[in-house]
């Protein structure tokens, strides 16, 4: 299975689908990593506090792929912002994951109350000089955060993953995202915990396609410009998920499935949330 690939702003080119790891630990873990690999998965998305990144490095060794056919995300945790501390933040996930690079950092939150995160940017920025990360970009930032990135450093994040679903469809960010050549990563791209998956819309476009409801979902995520990394652990989840490349929703299904907004479901608003 061939997947397409989003073309980042630094350079390199990004699956347009990927595996989310959150959950995935000690040897079932690596096995479940290694299935997706199997499955064709080639974007594994990890973060330091996932406490899985020795499970994400020792699946990428286990694959059997070049490394370069793989592209591994990790993430900086809130109590390592700070200019050296974001440095020595990342050598602690290049040790977990022995890999020589990192194909996408992220600053996993933006902890604006601490006010940190333009120094830990400012040191990502000289990571990707050296050579260890490949692409650099942010998760969970809106607009006035990623604005002030720009307006300090003048470079502006590959990425930002964000809560996004069709109960949260966030149109105005992907809008913003858009206009600034900012890739758009979906985490809980399928609404983990809430109904989604049983509503009319969902279910309606599933069957006029042959596929399952959470197929019709990751595909909405396709034809809205978003990168979607879905988690599980079972390979035939696994296999079904990636399986969205061959079918497009109509205009109405996508306009159908995106009027199930209702909000976010995690409570996690950037401008407040703090997770260290």
């Amino acid at each position: 299975m061939t997947i397409p690939s989003h073309q980042l702003n630094d350079g390199p080119r990004i699956p347009a689908l990927g595996l989310g790891t959150y959950g995935l630990r000690g040897d079932e873990g690596v096995s479940s990593l290694v299935a997706a690999i199997d499955a064709g998965y080639r974007l594994l998305d990890t973060a330091l506090n996932y406490e899985n990144e020795r499970e994400v490095g020792e699946a990428v060794r286990r694959s059997g792929l070049d490394r370069d056919e793989l592209f591994v995300t990790t993430k900086l945790p809130g109590r390592h912002h700070g200019y050296e501390e974001t440095l020595a933040s990342f050598e602690e996930s290049r040790g977990n994951l022995g890999l020589d690079h990192v194909d996408l950092y992220l600053i996993h939150w933006p902890l604006p109350r601490v006010g940190k995160f333009l120094d830990s940017w400012r040191a990502m920025i000289e990571l990707r000089e050296r050579g260890l990360v490949r692409s650099i970009g942010v998760s969970n930032f809106l607009p006035e955060h990623l604005d002030l990135l720009e307006a300090e450093t003048g470079v502006v994040p590959a990425v930002n993953q964000v809560e996004l679903h069709p109960r949260f469809p966030q149109a105005e960010q992907r809008e913003y995202h858009e206009a600034h050549g900012i890739v758009t990563e979906s985490w809980s791209p399928l609404g983990k915990g809430s109904d989604l998956l049983e509503q009319d819309a969902v279910r309606a476009a599933a069957e006029a396609h042959g596929v399952t409801p959470a197929q019709a979902v990751l595909r909405w995520h396709i034809e809205v410009g978003a990168l979607p990394i879905p988690k599980s652990g079972d390979p035939e989840r696994q296999a079904q998920n990636l399986d969205v490349f061959g079918f497009e929703l109509t205009t109405e299904e996508v306009a159908s499935i995106t009027r199930l907004e209702t909000g976010r479901l995690w409570d996690a608003d950037p401008a407040t949330h703090e997770e260290f």
